[in-house]
């Protein structure tokens, strides 16, 4: 089913003030890496989110915060400001803004002036789990519990993060992130070859039935999507992906490699972050699966030099290699997993025009996930009503990849399996 000009207009427009963005700000929202922002007082960095151009700093003190990207006095911009004593000191004339947006000082003004007191700019909290920098934007009485997603509560020894600009909506780059079936084509020639994945059995079942039969089930935070595929006379490879609202995903695992999920952040309506999580709850990650994935193996990229932009995008289409498509070493001619999504999904524009699609059986995923995405917008919008997963509980789970009986649900048969325990293993082949 199609969606209508309001709906997608709806799904698609984050800025303040529209039904989605005032959603998705009252969700914590990963906002930096903690490398951008690594000592107190050091230089700020610009943020944009949500449509919001702002500024992120760590004062004297260790506190993080994002404010406004402008001084109100003249309009010019912080990230030029001065990061010392407790406050962020705007170039041009000295004013001077603490974690909390206030304006503590005013060199500018007579001293006697209590100007100062009178002004103040937006400013948004932010937290540290692990190597992430976590911003809460929305009203100050709704901040919800710190998010206890299962990789933005481990050690930092066993969580390996990193992140890339994406050049579309953010709801393309979700929609790709939790439908099951492209695994089958899109990475077809890369699951065996990328260390991150290759020996796993998951493997040979998604290569021999590219026609999963998909099966979603709502959940307290979000969706379970099951994806089954046929094993063998008895039993089927069900692989159970986590959508958790608003933008998360697990993705279901790949023998004992190290977990993957995902967060896609609106930085305006046609620009988003893809965040790209290796974790495992056992165990600290190798040296080794440090050096793959920094080299772009797994769901990760290499880097243009001093950016977070991957080096292969549309400027050079992806590099494509049309010899390794037709040799059958690369399905899409496209190098890495993460870049085979990104190409695929930037190709089809800054925002995809929805109303034109055809949706199959395959995509009952998607189509679940946007309406419960409209669903929890219009309830805020119209009562107030807090959207679903903000209790941490309800984001302590896992997803699964295991073979069940033919005449067992998946939510019953993997029941145990998409629980978060600590301590104990995932359930993957």
């Amino acid at each position: 089913m199609a969606l209508t000009a309001e709906q997608q207009q709806t799904l698609v427009s984050t800025n303040a003030s529209t039904p989605m963005g005032e959603l998705f700000r009252r969700y914590w929202i990963p906002a930096l890496l903690a490398e951008e922002l690594p000592e107190p007082d050091c230089p700020p960095v610009r943020v944009r989110l949500l449509g919001e151009d702002l500024v992120g700093f760590c004062d004297s003190e260790g506190r993080y915060a994002l404010i406004d990207g402008f001084c109100p006095h003249r309009g010019v911009s912080l990230f030029f400001g001065r990061n010392e004593e407790c406050g962020l000191r705007c170039s041009y004339h000295g004013w001077k803004f603490d974690v909390e947006g206030r304006c503590v000082d005013m060199p500018s003004e007579p001293e006697e002036s209590n100007f100062k007191n009178k002004v103040r700019i937006a400013a948004y909290p932010m937290i540290r789990l692990g190597d992430v920098l976590w911003a809460y934007m929305g009203p100050p009485d709704a901040r919800p519990a710190p998010p206890e997603i299962e990789w933005a509560t481990l050690p930092a020894a066993q969580v390996y993060v990193s992140k890339r600009l994406q050049r579309t909506n953010y709801l393309q780059a979700l929609e790709g992130g939790i439908d099951s079936s492209h695994v089958s084509f899109t990475h077809r020639f890369s699951l065996d070859d990328d260390p991150l994945h290759a020996g796993a059995l998951g493997n040979v079942y998604l290569k021999k039935d590219g026609r999963p039969r998909f099966e979603v089930v709502e959940s307290d935070a979000g969706l379970y999507i099951g994806a089954r595929r046929n094993a063998d006379d008895e039993r089927y490879y069900w692989r159970i992906t986590q959508y958790l609202m608003p933008w998360y995903s697990i993705i279901p695992p790949f023998g004992e490699h190290l977990i993957g999920a995902h967060a896609w952040v609106p930085i305006d309506d046609e620009t988003c972050w893809a965040w790209s999580i290796n974790y495992h709850p056992l165990r600290a990650i190798t040296a080794e699966e440090h050096r793959v994935m920094r080299s772009g193996s797994g769901i990760h990229c290499v880097y243009k030099p001093g950016t977070y932009e991957p080096v292969a995008d549309a400027s050079n289409d992806y590099l494509i290699d049309r010899s390794a498509q037709r040799a059958k070493k690369s399905f899409s001619g496209v190098a890495g997993i993460a870049m085979q999504d990104a190409s695929l999904q930037e190709s089809m524009g800054p925002i995809q025009d929805r109303m034109k699609e055809r949706l199959g059986t395959s995509d009952s995923g998607i189509i679940m996930a946007r309406q419960r995405l409209l669903r929890a917008a219009k309830a805020l919008a119209e009562d107030g009503t807090p959207p679903p997963g903000l209790d941490p509980a309800a984001q302590r789970v896992r997803s699964a990849a295991l073979l069940l009986p033919k005449d067992v649900p998946f939510q019953e048969g993997a029941a145990e399996a998409l629980q978060l325990r600590p301590n104990t293993a995932f359930v993957s082949l």
